[in-house]
């Protein structure tokens, strides 16, 4: 089984990982809104876009059946957003996979059906909480990396409560 504290930890950035929290909680709304030249989303959107799979995930966790989107552009804003509401929503998302994280040999096990026919074509049609887990682990930290490349390229890196500068 997996250690409830590596999974913690990664989901919150330990290690080679950036804490995704911290790169966007010091950020001013101007600059999380800008658009790069040559970057396809701004800091707002990946948040957006983070926010968007972690409350996917979680409602397939929690036995509802959320729509899986036909597009990937889907779970991209198409209207402007409240970077402070985004902000705390990010958190709560992570604290609740964070809880997760700690959960049971049992419900770690537990397997999640699929909620779409597109995803049974990438894996199988169940997959397990610890599984899903992993693919936020994963995912976020893809998309964390992405914003602090944009931060970088908005002279706005490191964060307030520091980070790596090389």
């Amino acid at each position: 089984m997996t250690s409830p504290q590596s999974l913690t930890e990664l989901l919150r950035g330990k290690g080679a990982h950036a804490d995704p929290l911290a790169c966007i909680e010091d950020l001013p709304t101007q600059l999380a809104e800008y658009h790069i030249d040559g970057f396809p989303h701004s800091i707002v959107d990946i948040v957006f876009h983070m926010n968007y799979w972690m409350n996917y995930e979680l409602k397939r966790i929690r036995g509802q059946k959320p729509k899986y989107p036909e597009h990937n552009a889907e779970s991209f804003p198409s209207t402007p957003q409240n970077w402070d509401q985004l902000k705390r929503d990010f958190s709560w998302f992570l604290s609740e996979f964070a809880k997760l994280a700690k959960s049971t040999a049992e419900e770690f096990n537990r397997e999640i059906e699929s909620s779409s026919a597109a995803l049974e074509q990438q894996s199988s049609k169940l997959s397990s909480v610890e599984a899903i887990l992993w693919q936020m682990v994963a995912h976020n930290s893809y998309h964390t990396g992405q914003i602090v490349m944009v931060r970088q390229a908005l002279k706005a890196w490191p964060p307030k409560s520091g980070g790596d500068t090389w």
